[in-house]
């Protein structure tokens, strides 16, 4: 992967949300991100409890419930780098679940990584490592909860190269002043 370089952000520190459903490129996109930027990655799904990461890997969707503790531990992540900013990678697929995260973490942005149904499925299909079963992608779009319109929020089109969503996303932050700065 060629390594990315750009300027950093004003003013900073940014606390960034790469969200959007199971095969969306978060990962991708967050570690491209994270060094683009030089900030820390945090991997969302580092931080399931292994009985969510059994339901998934079983095909069985994930509740509220389950996802309320892992949403508190991903704000407590966000929280303990407030000073030196971040960027979680995080399906965020409700509007709830963002603003849990937006408690945690004020002046928080998201990138939404926007994908079509059939795009996610032969991504997600197409993965040996990853215990998200095809299954449940029906599912994350059916939870989905678009966060076009929301303040903090930029739409990119998950389908393009890495490099360019990273300096559309870097001109963005150039364009932003975070909350309370």
């Amino acid at each position: 992967m060629q390594e990315i370089y750009l300027s950093s952000p004003k003013p900073g520190p940014w606390r960034l949300v790469v969200m959007g459903v199971s095969g969306c490129g978060k990962s991708s996109m967050g570690a491209a991100l994270a060094r683009a930027l030089g900030l820390p990655l945090v991997e969302g799904d580092d931080f399931h409890s292994p009985e969510s990461v059994s339901k998934m890997r079983a095909g069985t969707p994930l509740t509220d419930a389950d996802r309320a503790g892992w949403l508190d531990r991903l704000g407590q992540e966000l929280a303990a780098h407030a000073g030196d900013g971040v960027v979680l990678s995080c399906s965020a697929l409700k509007r709830d679940y963002r603003d849990r995260l937006r408690v945690a973490a004020p002046g928080l942005r998201f990138i939404f990584m926007e994908l079509t149904r059939e795009e996610a499925e032969r991504r997600v299909a197409g993965r040996s490592a990853h215990f998200f079963a095809t299954s449940l992608v029906e599912n994350q779009f059916a939870t989905l909860e678009s966060p076009v319109g929301e303040p903090g929020v930029l739409a990119v089109d998950a389908t393009a190269p890495i490099e360019p969503l990273v300096a559309q996303v870097q001109a963005w932050l150039n364009a932003e002043t975070p909350a309370g700065r």
